[in-house]
């Protein structure tokens, strides 16, 4: 560094000008790539209607064109109480119909570290997002204990809270304590997370109506480009617990009686109403692939708008929204003709799928042919609208539909529209299941998002990237699946869930399920670990745990509270073989690599490749050879058991074992201890081939008495102890 300021002190001031301006331009080029850099999502979780709780369930309901739509549960309230099926009265509502979830009111706080005390004022939908987020951090393969202390950020939409209503009509007001506050703001329900996790990036609530989830994935992509976090949550949440707003809305006659969204249909009389929660977990694309992530797919780009002024506050303005899609194509670097296909903000009303389809066609209609025309739909047609979760839930439906290369079918599309110009317009809906077809380009989709406020969103999402997978030079020949729990319970549902897993996907490489599992999960005190050669072993193995004692190769227990104090003893020389470490060295990557940076620091000194001593018997018993070639392999062996968590409190050593063990303790370097122990080896090496050492185990006394005749050529090297001593000299 020295030699380099001083070449700038001898720069004239026009050429420090010069460099000062390469460098500043330098700098705003990565700003600028940074603005646009693509995000990839890692992790995505949900509950949504129809029992879609994970994503293989809500795949399977979209593709097999599922309508969700049921009757409210009764355990909201009184639905005869309310419901009055004449639309003209007031106060009553004159639906019974939507996509609902069932037993929101279960919730496990203990897992969460919340007491009952605590958990009884909390908002379900808060609780929704503590699962979901664990849920969605672990399909990410992001430990979410391991997140404590990053720079995480958490982007929540959120704009109902009914169970507050519910919290302050059940307590006088002497009773509302802090947790019924903590409980239902919605800012506690971004914050809770966020403290639950241990996160320090940007944390916020966010509420624009129907369009609040695809904002806070907006906002979410924006923060992580200005690099204020490095992987960030965007979510969103609703449910309906009181009957206040759906009465509001029947008031309004927005919602549709039968409950469902005919999006696009000429009979489109409202919308009909949602419940759920959904996830995705986001980093930049760099991180991402640098991290060796498994990217779902990429978030191109993303656009917010407001309608600004309009026939009416609620009402939908068609410049706006072709504002809001053409700048989001031109963040993205989108051609219009690129988009396949449009998640609509599609709510089924008379008034806002003409206004939607005319915006679309507007901007994204130019130069397309009959052949080839832009695919829209919407997943409110299977699970109602979603209001503030919305928007995400239709943004889950194109990554996999991504994933899949396949739109799945909209629903309750029988007569179009009479208002649109179907005819004029390179526009369809598909009502079945329909490819995706990719020319060898990447597929591109948008999502549309519009707030009842006026505040729109849309996003552009690109397939995931073909990355070449790792290339695995020898496969290992067993692998190890760790699974664990808080209870026993749970440990069980666990086992059951990877056991059907394996059933539905016998394809999947075991080592990838055992590595996520072992590395991506949080792990708890109610643990099972399973050896298998192959997945159909495995899941064989774990059936077999359900209904018996004692599985081969399965062991199952509770953590110990008190943890064994382990200590690692290295060893001298004598205990070198022809070959050690040759299966290590083949089938754990740890150690391999331990081993190939050890031989790299060697060879200057040894001559010769580390692994040809291992190999070769008329080199791995000279001691030249020798004392380095054990020095390596007990390094890479600790570096080894360490990687699987097995750390020692103490370590000890015995000759060449000394050197690493003070190498591990940190007395000294790597490099430091590989070039004392290469030239301890060069020097015995040089020792008279004559010579031998005995160990006696006699007094002082006794053994000078005994070896005075032979003082000449043999003599004391050491006392151990007072009946401990080694003698050395000539054969």
């Amino acid at each position: 560094m020295s030699q380099i300021d001083d070449r700038i002190e001898q720069l004239t001031s026009s050429q420090r000008l010069l460099l000062a301006l390469k460098e500043a331009k330098a700098k705003l080029e990565t700003v600028e790539r940074s603005k646009i850099e693509p995000i990839a999502i890692i992790g995505m979780g949900c509950r949504f209607p129809g029992g879609a709780n994970n994503l293989e369930s809500f795949w399977q309901l979209l593709r097999d064109g599922v309508d969700a739509i049921a009757e409210r549960p009764s355990a909201r309230w009184d639905i005869d109480a309310y419901y009055d099926p004449d639309p003209e009265v007031s106060g009553k509502i004159y639906t019974r119909y939507g996509g609902f979830l069932q037993q929101v009111e279960q919730f496990d706080p203990f897992f969460f570290g919340i007491s009952p005390r605590e958990a009884a004022s909390l908002d379900p939908q808060q609780r929704l997002l503590l699962e979901v987020s664990w849920e969605a951090l672990e399909n990410a393969g992001q430990a979410p204990n391991q997140l404590s202390g990053s720079q995480t950020g958490l982007f929540v939409g959120i704009g109902q809270n009914d169970y507050a209503k519910l919290i302050l009509n059940s307590h006088d007001l002497k009773d509302i304590d802090v947790y019924a506050c903590t409980g239902n703001g919605f800012c506690f329900a971004s914050g809770r997370l966020s403290y639950a996790l241990g996160l320090h990036g940007p944390s916020m609530a966010i509420d624009t109506a129907c369009s609040s989830s695809l904002v806070a994935v907006h906002l979410a992509c924006q923060s992580l480009r200005a690099g204020e976090c490095e992987m960030a949550l965007a979510a969103g949440v609703h449910l309906i617990l009181t009957p206040e707003v759906t009465v509001g809305q029947c008031n309004m006659r927005v919602l549709s009686p039968d409950g469902r969204c005919k999006t696009f249909d000429a009979s489109a009389d409202g919308f009909g109403q949602g419940e759920g929660c959904g996830v995705i977990v986001l980093k930049r694309l760099s991180d991402a692939v640098a991290n060796a992530d498994n990217i779902l797919a990429l978030i191109r780009g993303s656009a917010i708008n407001h309608d600004g002024p309009s026939s009416g506050l609620t009402v939908p303005n068609g410049t706006a929204q072709q504002a809001l899609i053409s700048q989001a194509l031109k963040n993205s670097q989108v051609e219009p003709s690129q988009v396949s296909y449009v998640e609509t903000h599609g709510t089924g009303t008379a008034l806002g799928d003409p206004i939607e389809v005319r915006a679309l066609n507007a901007v994204l209609g130019e130069g397309r042919s009959p052949d080839s025309p832009l695919m829209i739909g919407s997943v409110k047609t299977n699970i109602g609208h979603l209001d503030a979760a919305a928007g995400i839930s239709g943004l889950m439906k194109v990554v996999l539909a991504l994933q899949h290369q396949e739109i799945p079918p909209h629903l309750h599309f029988k007569q179009p529209n009479p208002n649109i110009a179907w005819d004029e317009l390179p526009i369809t809906v598909p009502t079945k299941r329909t490819s995706l077809l990719s020319s060898g380009e990447s597929l591109i989709a948008g999502v549309s998002s519009f707030g009842l406020s006026g505040t729109n969103a849309h996003v552009l999402l690109e397939s995931a990237p073909i990355i070449s997978p790792l290339k695995v030079e020898v496969e290992r020949p067993e692998h190890i699946l760790t699974l664990s729990a808080k209870t026993q319970a749970a440990l069980d549902h666990l086992i059951n869930e990877y056991e059907k897993y394996l059933a539905t996907n016998a394809n999947v490489e075991l080592g990838h399920i055992c590595f996520t599992a072992n590395t991506g999960r949080s792990h708890f005190d109610h643990r099972l670990s399973v050896i298998a050669s192959d997945s159909t072993q495995l899941r064989e193995k774990l059936a077999a745990f359900t209904t018996v004692q004692e599985v081969t190769g399965v062991q199952s227990g509770l953590k110990s509270i008190n943890q064994p104090r382990i200590a690692f003893l290295f060893t001298g020389q004598g205990s070198q073989y022809v070959g050690m470490g040759q299966q290590l060295y083949q089938t754990q990557p740890t150690f391999r690599a331990i081993i190939d940076r050890c031989d790299q620091i060697l060879r200057p000194h040894l001559g010769i490749p580390l692994l040809e001593v291992l190999a070769e018997t008329t080199l791995i018993d000279q001691t030249a050879y020798t004392q380095p070639a054990l020095f390596v392999l007990e390094y890479a062996l600790y570096q080894l058991w360490t990687s699987w968590g097995i750390t020692p409190k103490t370590v000890m050593g015995h000759s060449v074992g000394e050197y690493v063990a003070a190498c591990v303790a940190g007395v000294f370097s790597l490099e430091d201890g590989i070039k004392l122990i290469a030239a301890r080896g060069r020097l015995m090496q040089a020792l008279p081939k004559d010579g031998e050492m005995v160990a006696v185990f006699a007094n002082e006394n006794k053994v000078r008495a005994a070896i005075q005749p032979y003082s000449k050529d043999v003599a004391i090297a050491a006392i151990n102890a007072p009946n401990n001593l080694v003698i050395s000299g000539k054969s």
